[in-house]
């Protein structure tokens, strides 16, 4: 069953770039698993260093025991502290519809 991860993150003033070229890694690569449908990456509109994510996976267990254990994670996940002013906030929520515009757009 398809699983949605929504993940907030708290970025230390000064350190966005870092944090923006290590997450881009992480997007560029994942999308290129095969259980992996989509990702979206939002920024808070009133401060730039608040970010929201939304990846959504064929299924939980394969993120837990495969997709997390990645090489590609490995840079991410070490500089998580340094880049965060605090824990990321991680939901998981289960897809139950999806819609996108009738017209084509990026």
């Amino acid at each position: 069953m398809p699983v949605t991860y929504v993940i907030r993150f708290d970025i230390r003033s000064g350190k966005r770039d870092r944090f923006m070229t290590l997450l881009n890694d992480v997007l560029d690569a994942m999308r290129h698993e095969p259980m992996f449908h989509q990702a979206v990456l939002h920024a808070d509109p009133e401060n730039e260093n608040h970010m929201m994510l939304y990846e959504t996976w064929e299924d939980h267990q394969d993120v837990l025991d495969v997709q997390l254990q990645r090489p590609y994670r490995a840079a991410w996940h070490a500089n998580l502290d340094d880049l965060l002013a605090g824990p990321r906030v991680i939901s998981i929520w289960h897809p139950i519809r999806s819609d996108r515009s009738a017209q084509s757009r990026s």
